[in-house]
């Protein structure tokens, strides 16, 4: 009878890899010593090989008639990577590290990948944005990992409740993070199990006002004219003239600047929702010097390689332009769609053509606006300032 290799996932050194599990067999042990790319795992005492369909095919040839490979713990788990990678930020490595490690520690039982892959599949099928989908497929993945071989499906209204207040005490969510694990999980029992509206009404914490940082309009003019990259001086300029989320800014191209009509068109924004925005006199004579010099094909501001600029690169322009100008106030490239908001509001400019060029669907978001306005905080006075001295 020949002797049985067990190959088990690996997360080692950084690496996506699989070990070689044996017992004691002389034979064995110099034929896999010569393999090409074995190393030895100290932490596991083991020799292991990185994970790919070449190291698994050479293994495969050198104990050919020597030995038997067993690979079930190893398809389990590249059938859950299979069906989470997906959802992971693109990467230089096959799997993220981190991502590595947990789906090697908490594979999920075949019945819950399969209500994972019906979850997954489902927001594909109802076209919501890629965002979404890979932050519901994590929240729903943290709560299948938790069960083991408990089917998600018989989970009670008390037992979601009970995971809800462990995420809030011991796993520290804040209330808008815990927000999204709710419809997360609503979206599963709801649209995918077909379950009664019992879940609606889950208990969900109040979230907290917080009111935006807005930055003074010297600040503005800072940031822009202590910016001497042409480029991201544009970027910065179309994010706080047409108040811009940072996928709106990357994702706008060359055709969707109408000088004409001075408008500029923004397709398929969050919600799927197109709308215009008034283009700026500025910006545009900015923008012609812009495209003479640095000439994009498609997208309005592309990256080396062609291509949308990443939001990463976006955040990194605005983080450089407030160094440079001594600002010490925080906040992303949304800090400038706020600012733009604030700004046209202190302007007099009517809130619900604010509401429309920002592309929010009730008027009580951007009402939110109001509460930063500096006139209308200007124009209270203190009691203190009243009383006579």
């Amino acid at each position: 009878m020949l002797p049985v290799i067990t190959l088990k996932p690996l997360h080692y050194r950084g690496q996506e890899s699989f070990a070689l599990c044996y017992s004691e067999n002389k034979e064995l042990e110099n034929l896999v010593r010569r393999l090409k790319t074995i190393k030895w795992c100290v932490a596991k005492s083991c020799w292991y090989l990185p994970l790919t369909k070449e190291n698994y095919n050479s293994l495969a040839v050198a104990i050919k008639n020597k030995a038997t490979l067993e690979s079930k713990a190893l398809k389990t788990y590249l059938e859950q990577r299979k069906a989470v990678t997906t959802e992971l930020k693109p990467s230089a490595k096959p799997l993220a590290v981190q991502k590595a490690a947990v789906l090697i520690q908490h594979s999920l039982s075949g019945v819950n990948l399969k209500a994972y892959e019906a979850f997954k599949n489902l927001l594909h099928l109802k076209a919501y944005s890629p965002n979404t989908i890979k932050t519901y497929c994590n929240e729903f993945h943290c709560l299948l990992r938790l069960l083991g071989e408990v089917d998600v499906s018989t989970l009670t209204k008390g037992h979601i409740q009970s995971y809800l207040l462990w995420l809030l005490k011991k796993k520290g969510y804040s209330e808008a993070h815990l927000h999204t694990s709710i419809n997360a999980i609503k979206f599963y029992f709801e649209k995918v199990e077909g379950r009664s509206k019992e879940f609606y009404d889950l208990p969900r914490p109040k979230r907290p006002l917080i009111l935006p940082e807005i930055l003074a309009e010297e600040e503005v003019l800072k940031l822009i004219q202590r910016t001497h990259n042409l480029k991201h001086q544009c970027l910065l300029m179309a994010a706080y003239a047409a108040g811009l989320r940072v996928s709106e800014l990357v994702n706008l191209k060359v055709k969707d600047i109408d000088s004409k009509r001075m408008l500029i068109y923004l397709r398929a924004a969050k919600g799927k929702k197109d709308r215009i925005v008034p283009l700026s006199k500025k910006l545009l004579d900015t923008l012609r010097l812009y495209v003479k010099q640095y000439q994009p094909k498609e997208y309005l501001f592309e990256g080396d390689d062609g291509g949308p600029y990443s939001t990463r690169s976006a955040q990194k322009v605005l983080h450089a332009a407030k160094k440079r100008a001594g600002i010490q106030k925080g906040g992303s490239i949304h800090s400038l769609r706020h600012t733009y908001a604030t700004h046209l509001l202190e302007a007099g400019t009517d809130i619900r053509y604010i509401q429309a060029f920002l592309g929010h669907n009730s008027l009580k978001t951007t009402m939110r606006y109001t509460h930063v306005m500096q006139p209308k905080i200007e124009a209270i006075q203190s009691p203190l300032d009243r009383l006579k001295w």
